[in-house]
């Protein structure tokens, strides 16, 4: 691990950051390692997705996307439904994990891959003539270390290949604009991975303090999400 290196600090990193510890998955490197994370300036440059990510984007003709986002930083994508493709739907069906628990409809992963193109060549032409419609998610919970329970919705498959499919359109915009120290539901990225940089800005830096934070419940008695309106209100508007 280099002596100059360090955390990104106020949407800033000033060096690489090259973690010695291995992963708490496994014992080789961990991805923040094997990334080697770049200035802040540099992410649009950074291997942030993991390659699996890269070939279907490769594949499904998103590489322009994310260089018009990379170009212009105001630039406003008013028309993306087109580039949910055939096969970019089914990438996002392969994406999807295969043992998940069924939706409302009850439909598993391997049931919907019984004459998979047909169903989606079907669900793609739904999509792109309107009259496609999500069915409502499947209320599920799972116990919690403290006792009680955390609600989920599971939704159905169908509607799980859409959202995917979606989520890799929008994931080329945003993806360019990310901070360096950003983990959340970033493709190729995951809780080991911050666990892996926090330690090591920790271990190499000065810190006086370091603040947990738990803000109980926050979504689920909200009436309208903070995040999301701040989200509707961002630079990228996708109209």
């Amino acid at each position: 691990m280099s002596p100059e290196s360090s955390m990104n600090a106020g949407g800033e990193s000033d060096g690489r950051v090259l973690p010695a510890k291995y992963s708490n998955k496994d014992e080789n490197p961990s991805a923040e390692s094997a990334e080697e994370r770049r200035p802040t300036k540099e992410n649009t440059a950074q291997a942030t997705a993991c390659r699996t990510q890269s070939r279907i984007d490769a594949s499904s003709g998103l590489h322009s996307v994310r260089e018009a986002a990379k170009r212009d930083k105001q630039l406003k994508f008013t028309a993306l439904l087109h580039h949910v493709t055939f096969p970019l739907m089914r990438d996002a069906f392969y994406a999807l994990k295969r043992e998940a628990a069924p939706g409302v409809d009850g439909v598993t992963w391997k049931e919907y891959e019984t004459d998979l193109d047909n169903r989606l060549k079907e669900l793609h032409s739904r999509v792109h003539q309107g009259t496609y419609r999500a069915q409502p998610s499947k209320r599920a919970y799972i116990p919690k270390a403290d006792g009680r329970q955390r609600p989920l919705g599971i939704a159905a498959l169908e509607d799980k290949i859409v959202q995917q499919a979606v989520g890799m359109v929008l994931n080329q915009i945003y993806e360019v604009d990310f901070l360096g120290f950003s983990y959340g539901f970033r493709p190729g990225r995951s809780q080991h991975n911050a666990l892996d940089a926090l330690w090591v800005g920790i271990m190499r830096k000065k810190v006086s303090w370091v603040l947990d934070a738990d803000i109980r419940d926050f979504l689920d008695p909200s009436t309208q999400c903070p995040l999301i309106h701040e989200i509707s209100l961002a630079d990228r508007p996708l109209l």
